[in-house]
């Protein structure tokens, strides 16, 4: 398994921590955010390959923000493949 710390920009949330194992996502944890949310979209993740979260979630906005936390998910899990 190996485990990767991404530093976010431009969320709530101040880091992610993805657990990634043969291209597959074992888990997520985001540091800050909404917890709520953030629990969700980690959920939703959960033993689904790299590049189909990163389909998924990539370009997704929140409000008049750029991004988002899925959307740095998606950036976190590009640096992972």
């Amino acid at each position: 398994m190996a485990i990767h710390h991404y530093k976010t920009s431009g969320t709530c949330s101040r880091e992610i921590i993805v657990d990634v194992e043969d291209g597959i996502v074992k888990n997520v944890t985001f540091i800050g955010g909404c917890n709520g949310n953030t629990q969700g979209v980690s959920a939703l993740c959960k033993n689904r390959p790299v590049r189909e979260v990163i389909s998924l979630l990539e370009g997704i906005k929140c409000g008049i923000r750029p991004t988002s936390c899925p959307d740095q998910l998606a950036k976190a899990l590009k640096e992972t493949l």
